[in-house]
């Protein structure tokens, strides 16, 4: 390996690509915003073209803008000319990117696109590009250096197109109000759709509940506790819940120079357990309470005071909810 100082080159690569990326924000035309109303005001999809590091680009734009709430999706511009152009709407909108303006493939399909009146899009260096010409709306990615020592791989120019595509998803989000509920509706496997769509029902033990009487002698209550793998044992009096014996209060009846295995279960269990009547509301809530409350166990109750099923902390870990 060639003694090169690896970590300045980085460094120095970083803050060209920062600067590129300033300088841009400096250059914002009002051609975003003609964009934005273009694709906001449109019936159909968000189309992204583009060939080669722009084509890769182009589809980490469209992937932004599906789970954004923009309709979109990437089609290359080869596959178009071969059959895929069927693809595209008389109601969609088309962005293509190409820095140069003048890639081939990309170019082949421009006629046919005005041919049927697509609305087209262009992300390119140069406003008299034949991108750019037959563009309703041009937004610029011209940069004044690549990243690249030799000022030649797509490095610079790749990261603006990039970071340009985010700023157009963000506007578009901005426009139509998404809100982290609308995100969370694309991403309901993902944490944050955990958070906003799984309820305290979905998680509820109901059934095999380590349920014992007021009057249960300690060690069968342990007995029953064991067999319940909640490290709980809940107290249950006329169907109502007057208490619960957790492993904390057994530990701290231990230490008491008084203590029996023999006395009753109400004598140590704790009074007035925490507890919800609302089976419905967010396991992230319920996670909430759980941690205020220094709790392990959550019992939920109807309104008559009666036990429908317990939320155990480790039931909410495995689900992901954090």
């Amino acid at each position: 390996m060639k003694d090169l100082d690896f970590k300045q080159i980085a460094k120095d690569v970083l803050l060209l690509e920062a600067k590129e990326l300033e300088i841009a924000a400096s250059k914002i035309s009002e051609e975003i915003r003609k964009a934005v109303e273009l694709i906001s005001s449109a019936n159909g999809k968000l189309i992204i073209t583009g060939v080669g590091k722009s084509g890769l680009v182009g589809g980490k734009i469209a992937a932004t803008m599906a789970s954004t709430g923009t309709s979109s999706f990437f089609l290359h511009p080869t596959e178009a000319m071969h059959g895929d152009l069927g693809m595209i709407d008389k109601n969609d909108i088309v962005l293509a990117i190409s820095y140069s303006g003048e890639s081939e493939e990309l170019i082949q399909i421009l006629p046919h696109l005005k041919r049927f009146n697509i609305p087209l899009i262009a992300m390119a260096r140069d406003k008299n590009s034949t991108l750019a010409n037959y563009s309703d709306v041009f937004l610029d990615i011209s940069i004044t250096k690549e990243a690249c020592p030799l000022n030649t791989a797509p490095t610079s120019s790749t990261t603006l197109t990039m970071a340009l595509g985010d700023a157009l998803a963000v506007c578009l989000m901005k426009n139509k109000n998404f809100q982290k509920e609308d995100f969370a509706s694309f991403h309901p496997g993902g944490s944050l759709g955990k958070q906003l769509f799984i309820k305290v029902d979905d998680l509820l033990k109901k059934e095999n509940l380590p349920i014992v009487s007021r009057g249960t002698i300690l060690k069968d209550a342990i007995v029953t506790m064991s067999e319940g793998r909640l490290g709980n044992a809940i107290v249950i009096e006329n169907n109502k819940v007057v208490g619960l014996l957790s492993d904390g209060d057994l530990r701290r009846a231990m230490l008491k120079d008084d203590f029996s295995l023999n006395c009753k279960i109400n004598e140590i269990a704790t009074k007035n357990p925490k507890s919800i009547k609302n089976k419905n509301i967010l396991a992230s809530d319920a996670l909430k309470i759980i941690e205020d409350n220094k709790i392990q166990l959550l019992l939920v109750l109807n309104e008559n005071e009666e036990l429908v099923g317990v939320l155990h902390i480790h039931s909410l870990i495995e689900a992901g909810i954090k």
